[in-house]
């Protein structure tokens, strides 16, 4: 499968968040070796009253679980919005080798849109980050959902 493919995978979770009015955020976590979709979550934190409930967030959990390990260093997270400064920390600390990102996030991208959690040389991982894949479709739907709560 491509990036083109798992964000595609994305966009079919982040319509899930709309059964419970969050916004559309979907990520998947995929197995680099291998190409298989290891774990599928969308934004939750209406659904739960959690703060911490991005799509990001419940991804890395579920796949870490599938994978017995919290080091997820042959993994990629595709998400469908660029990931927050929290949730590019949670891929730093699963040791995640590859974030594909939708739609940048000027403010609260941390990907290398606002900040760069994933080449800080301060920080002792790297993640080699793929932005923009389906971009303008990925940044439509978020764009539609906030447009019709207006």
């Amino acid at each position: 499968m491509s990036h083109t493919d798992w964000m595609r995978a994305a966009l079919d979770e982040a319509e899930r968040a709309h059964e419970h009015d969050d916004v559309p955020v979907g990520a998947i976590v995929v197995r680099i070796s291998t190409g298989e979709i290891v774990a599928r979550a969308h934004n939750a934190r209406e659904r739960d009253g959690d703060p911490t409930a991005h799509a990001e967030i419940l991804a890395l959990r579920a796949a870490a679980r599938a994978a017995g390990s919290w080091r997820l260093d042959d993994y990629a997270l595709v998400v469908t919005l660029e990931p927050c400064p929290m949730c590019a920390g949670a891929a730093w600390a699963a040791r995640i080798a590859q974030i594909v990102f939708g739609a940048a996030d000027p403010k609260a991208g941390a990907a290398g849109t606002l900040y760069n959690f994933a080449a800080d040389p301060r920080l002792n991982h790297e993640i080699d980050v793929v932005p923009g894949v389906l971009g303008d479709e990925c940044g439509a739907r978020l764009t539609a959902f906030f447009a019709s709560r207006r």
